[in-house]
């Protein structure tokens, strides 16, 4: 592959960060008089003081838990945050180019088009795995990102190893494997524990999803320790707040305990119970905390869901995903009030509702 520094924009490469008061001073001292805050924590947690720029009591929790050097992680404000950061420092806009395979997640192309990078996408195959040789043949000099989702959303499957390394081994730009559901996966290993093979990898996870914390929005990325240090250089100073590093610090102590588990066991019932019903076509294989679900008349279903309470994603705009609902596997309570509403679901009593 090429340097990871042929792949930087120039401008990045050059570039001189910002330097914030937190990241010039490290030691212990007992009065702060260099950020120009209020010195009165009128509101208590110490929220009037600026956070650790650079997150490092969480980075050393997580650093032990996944087996990741400190100097290869990134943390920002979820894994949008770390995308954005990828276009920024390796896509010149209007010259270079990323790659997708959908259906996948949908940010890496909004993410593109707000930084006027082209998108070439190859369609992953019928059974959702990547066609890796028609992914290279879609590469150009301009390439620069190629973005892989395992498990993939919305359709819940893990990429073929295999394949994923045969893109890391002949793609010269960074592949950027997205992992946001791979505390689900009873398959293989995280990328993470095998960047120090690929200098071109990019390995994206986060804490909304397994670890019950959407709200608090922590996003991690793993990577070399060159690529790490330009996403902190072009990241905002104080990109993830105190409350955020608060709230993480004692889940990642705590672990993950038995909700995975739980939830695993509760997408499997929803697979069986699903199974059952005369207007499921097909469930798609998951590694994820979700099904993706062929449905005969999937918008009248999916409004009549809505209409009674019961939110579930369409997605059957979505290349393959034609008649397709992505159905989350929630909490014992939601997951029954789903299938009592699908049981007792009969179109001809709601033949005459429009859906919008």
């Amino acid at each position: 592959m090429h340097s990871i520094q042929n792949l930087i924009r120039c401008n990045i490469l050059h570039l001189k960060p910002y330097s914030s008061a937190r990241s010039e001073f490290s030691g212990t001292a007992s009065v702060f008089l260099d950020a120009n805050e209020n010195g009165y924590d009128l509101f208590g947690d110490g929220l009037n003081r600026y956070p650790d720029p650079l997150q490092l009591a969480v980075k050393q929790r997580i650093a032990k838990l996944k087996g990741v050097p400190i100097e290869s992680i990134f943390l920002g404000n979820g894994s949008d945050e770390a995308i954005d950061l990828l276009f920024r420092i390796f896509c010149e806009p209007g010259v270079d180019e990323a790659i997708t395979c959908p259906p996948t997640y949908g940010m890496y192309r909004v993410q593109a088009d707000i930084h006027g990078t082209p998108i070439r996408q190859v369609l992953l195959n019928e059974d959702f795995q990547l066609r890796p040789q028609a992914v290279l043949e879609a590469v150009t000099y301009n390439t620069k990102l190629l973005f892989l989702c395992s498990p993939n959303n919305p359709t819940g499957n893990i990429l073929d190893p295999a394949s994923v390394e045969f893109l890391l081994r002949n793609f010269l730009g960074i592949v950027v494997v997205d992992e946001a559901y791979i505390d689900f996966a009873e398959g293989p290993n995280s990328w993470a524990q095998r960047l120090a093979e690929f200098p071109n990898l990019a390995v994206l996870q986060t804490l909304s999803k397994a670890w019950a914390l959407a709200g608090a929005r922590l996003g991690m990325a793993f990577a070399s320790p060159e690529i790490i240090h330009y996403m902190n250089a072009v990241k905002y100073p104080y990109n993830v707040g105190l409350p955020t590093q608060q709230a993480v610090l004692p889940a990642l102590e705590m672990g993950l305990d038995s909700t995975v588990a739980t939830i695993i066991a509760e997408r499997k019932r929803l697979e069986t119970k699903l199974a059952e019903m005369d207007f499921v076509e097909r469930i798609y294989p998951s590694d994820a905390n979700f099904l993706l679900v062929k449905i005969k008349d999937s918008a009248l279903i999916f409004n009549y869901l809505k209409q009674n309470g019961v939110v579930v994603r369409d997605r059957s705009r979505e290349p393959l995903c034609e008649g397709c609902l992505r159905i989350t596997a929630g909490t014992k309570t939601e997951n029954d009030r789903l299938l009592e509403l699908l049981a007792a679901f009969n179109p001809s009593l709601i033949q005459s509702f429009n859906p919008s």
